[in-house]
């Protein structure tokens, strides 16, 4: 395995070399005991945990970043105590036993709310997520009296990361942060990609042909999110494993954004 490790010296960066398969693919867990703070790096946190647990990033390797660790460190923690819910907000989660400040705090940070029954609260949030309560959650925070937010611009956070992480170990890391949503018409949450950087969040496969000779013409795939789900076998809520490396996925280098993966109004068939 190829040593990259965090120290004041930077390791030559290997040339990545282009790669046409995946025969196989690696998802290794990055385990953080420590709590991260505002004001925390998480480059710096994660690379000390590797070096911890003697692992280090190999070229062409992803970094897939629970957005918890990233929106902690950018201060996105709301004391619940300090929100002062509406008479509808207050009203509606008495109904079905919610918490009228989680309510509240999904409401200001929603661009529009999409559904709202049975005490389900689906938003869109400001950067175009459709999900529940605007992302705005209170498991593995401080037992419930904080909430934390997704990041502002989750983009940006991942591209500050992706930067930070060649600064330290001289490789270009594709960095992905991720949160868990649900699905319309399936049960359970899975992770989707709410913030790139350093690869193509899709796969166009349109105008090939496959092993049957036969003509590809919507066959364009959300690798991001793809990867994200997978990573989600294994950075789990309980098991303080923040973040992963996929080892062994062909990418596409590019500067990557969110946004290629938001359906735009006027293809949105369901709302």
């Amino acid at each position: 395995m190829t040593e990259s490790r965090a120290s004041t010296s930077k390791p030559a960066a290997k040339p990545r070399k282009k790669q046409t398969s995946s025969a196989s693919l690696q998802i290794i867990p990055i385990p953080l005991s420590d709590e991260i703070n505002p004001g925390d790096s998480p480059a710096e946190k994660l690379l000390q945990s590797l070096v911890k647990h003697n692992l280090a990033f190999e070229p062409g390797d992803i970094l897939i970043v629970k957005h918890k660790i990233v929106s902690k460190a950018e201060g996105r923690i709301v004391d619940l105590a300090t929100i002062k819910p509406s008479a509808e907000s207050a009203a509606w989660a008495k109904q079905y036993n919610l918490d009228a400040r989680v309510i509240e705090l999904a409401l200001r940070e929603s661009r529009t709310v999409i559904r709202r029954k049975n005490g389900v609260l689906i938003t869109e949030t400001r950067h175009g997520f459709i999900c529940a309560n605007s992302g705005v959650d209170v498991s593995n925070v401080d037992g419930g009296s904080h909430a934390v937010l997704l990041p502002t611009d989750p983009d940006r956070s991942a591209r500050k990361l992706h930067r930070e992480l060649k600064k330290h170990i001289s490789l270009v890391i594709p960095v992905l942060i991720t949160d868990s949503f649900g699905r319309p018409w399936r049960e359970g949450l899975v992770d989707f990609c709410i913030g790139i950087a350093g690869m193509k969040p899709l796969r166009d496969d349109r105008g090939r042909r496959d092993p049957h000779g036969y003509t590809l013409h919507a066959s364009l795939e959300a690798v991001a999110d793809e990867l994200a789900a997978a990573a989600g076998l294994v950075c789990g809520k309980l098991n303080r494993t923040p973040a992963c490396i996929i080892r062994g996925f062909p990418y596409e280098l590019a500067r990557g954004r969110t946004r290629d993966l938001l359906r735009p109004a006027a293809k949105d068939l369901f709302r």
